[in-house]
């Protein structure tokens, strides 16, 4: 990944965004529980939500620098991944979501090394650190399901 411009890395996290989006959206019309529906469809908003932040970035507007490192509990690190199908259960769908903000969270570490703008690699940077909660909440999720279930 090469980009020329803080317009091109903003407009290609754009697009990240809107894909992620679109998979939270997916995965909760896959799953039967009205709770669980309810989390990945909050999940869906708050990508929207950093598509929005990423818009106003290309405005001027900046999100404030992330101080605080979020704690990575590594589960999703040592699960092997599961398909998207039409009945997914709720484990294979939280190994699903790990995955996807691990990959997120290595994606906006990498955009933020290739900013020159520091309040762009800023922003970037707490992007990344908003992944790595959204990982924790799943990560968490799944450590009380599995827990429960043994």
């Amino acid at each position: 990944m090469n980009f020329n411009s803080v317009d091109e890395i903003l407009d290609f996290a754009i697009g990240k965004e809107e894909e992620a989006a679109e998979f939270y959206t997916e995965l909760a019309g896959k799953v039967s529980k009205p709770n669980i529906k309810e989390m990945f469809e909050q999940f869906a908003r708050e990508e929207k939500g950093h598509k929005a932040k990423l818009l106003a970035a290309k405005q001027g507007k900046v999100l404030q620098k992330s101080e605080k490192k979020i704690l990575d509990l590594k589960i999703g690190d040592h699960l092997e991944l599961v398909e998207l199908t039409p009945n997914i259960d709720f484990q294979d769908a939280l190994i699903l979501a790990m995955k996807a903000e691990k990959n997120a969270f290595k994606l906006y570490n990498a955009l933020a090394e290739q900013a020159d703008d520091p309040a762009i690699r800023d922003m970037l940077l707490a992007l990344a650190q908003e992944e790595a909660k959204h990982k924790l909440r799943f990560e968490t999720e799944y450590d009380e399901l599995v827990f429960t279930e043994n």
